[in-house]
């Protein structure tokens, strides 16, 4: 009796919740499919043509598959109480079928609902191909008598929502600058790189930016790599591409999930890393930003269309000349970059992880796998799912330390264990 006493307050809490998410996304769904409606007239009036969205298919339609490769199902399949009653109208599903046809055409490259600052179009007017924003630490620049051909290259991938400023700022001042030429990218939708409107943010999309800002501009023949969150994703491709220039990668937070034969590796992602619940509130906004298109660039119009005003509102209320990077990146995407790369690349990515793991065990590629056991964005058996597809990973799981705090706050440790890898990577081949 004491037993099922002790239950009942746990079982009353959880119906609570369970009350309380269905209540909450009920209404976020009501809400979404209205802002879809408001966006289309708006966009339309001020661009003369509605933007395209996915709410009125959940199902690719043959003609958009055969020109958009690598999109994720999870734009498409993503449950709607709207949606499910058969509400949608047959003008809105008649528009949103005409915009999966058009979606690839030329369109302006900023909307109204983007900022349009000198910093966030300022990669327009370069002309010519478009190029990431990359950061380069050279040693040569500062060692005359430096063998160049001595020195190591490292490619390091940001997360979702971040920038280069996540390695500049914490992990470079930490690295021994005469033996490593060190590549700080920033994602093609984030930072200072391109936005373009016209692109879907696959992951060949930012694969090949990758491939044409670093691995081509540098004339890179080996490198190492280094990735945080989402970042782990692109480094794996990429590594699976150049299976013989890689010399070791190292992943921080990868969001991997087992795969299984009933279940659609994307859709696991998506209900994994953006599962409906108000609590915690890390959750609830991944879910928030992931399931809701409309509401999501409601958020966007707020906090990134206007970031400067934000950026000067924080500077007065902290007292410091420049804001944090952490809070500046948050506001440097648009909602068309961060939508998508979220499920094209987060979600749709997911399921070449699986054959990227394989080509790196049968090369015998030196992985490393990182990650904190506090960690609310990325659950901590990601890193440990790791090592089920590649024995030989090594994985280091640090306590009290979160998706950020396992690189920020122990910087010379983290730089320290980077090096030891490198090195003995090095001296193995030597």
């Amino acid at each position: 009796m004491a037993y099922l006493w002790g239950k009942l307050p746990r079982k009353t809490a959880d119906i609570i919740l369970y009350i309380t998410n269905s209540l909450v996304f009920f209404f976020l769904d009501i809400l979404d499919y209205t802002m879809c409606i408001i966006y289309r007239y708006i966009d339309e009036f001020l661009e003369g043509k509605p933007t395209p969205c996915y709410c009125g298919t959940q199902n690719k339609t043959e003609d958009y598959e055969k020109t958009n490769t690598g999109i994720s199902d999870t734009l498409f399949g993503r449950k709607n109480v709207i949606r499910e009653l058969g509400m949608i109208g047959k003008t809105q599903r008649k528009y949103a079928e005409e915009s999966m046809k058009t979606r690839s055409n030329d369109l302006e490259k900023t909307r109204w609902s983007d900022c349009r600052c000198v910093s966030c179009v300022s990669w327009m007017k370069n002309g010519g191909d478009k190029k990431l924003h990359v950061v380069v630490k050279d040693p040569s620049k500062g060692h005359q008598n430096l063998d160049n051909a001595s020195t190591e290259n490292v490619i390091f991938l940001h997360g979702f929502m971040s920038s280069s400023y996540i390695w500049t700022e914490t992990i470079f001042p930490e690295l021994d600058s005469s033996k490593y030429r060190l590549f700080a990218i920033d994602l093609l939708g984030f930072g200072s790189s391109p936005k373009p409107r016209d692109c879907l943010y696959t992951l060949n999309d930012h694969l090949e930016m990758v491939e044409k800002s670093v691995i081509r501009e540098f004339d890179l023949n080996s490198f190492h790599l280094v990735a945080h969150s989402m970042g782990c994703i692109i480094a794996l491709a990429l590594a699976a591409k150049y299976p013989n220039s890689l010399k070791s990668i190292t992943l921080v937070a990868p969001p991997y999930f087992l795969t299984s034969e009933e279940e659609d590796p994307s859709e696991i992602a998506l209900k994994r890393l953006a599962y409906k619940s108000v609590w915690p509130p890390l959750l609830f906004g991944s879910a928030f930003m992931t399931w809701y298109e409309h509401l999501g660039r409601c958020v966007c119009f707020v906090l990134c269309r206007h970031h400067r005003t934000w950026e000067r509102l924080l500077k007065f209320v902290t007292r410091k000349r420049k804001p944090s990077f952490l809070v500046m990146d948050l506001f440097r995407h648009t909602h068309h970059s961060a939508w998508h790369t979220m499920h094209n690349v987060i979600c749709g990515g997911a399921k070449m992880m699986d054959p990227c793991l394989e080509i790196l065990r049968l090369v015998g590629a030196r992985v490393s796998v990182v990650q904190g056991s506090r960690d609310q964005v990325v659950p901590v058996e990601c890193s440990n799912n790791i090592k089920v597809k590649v024995p030989d990973a090594e994985v280091k799981i640090i306590t009290d330390a979160n998706h950020n705090t396992v690189i920020m706050g122990r910087e010379k440790q983290f730089a320290a264990e980077l090096e030891l890898i490198w090195d003995s990577v090095t001296n193995a081949k030597g």
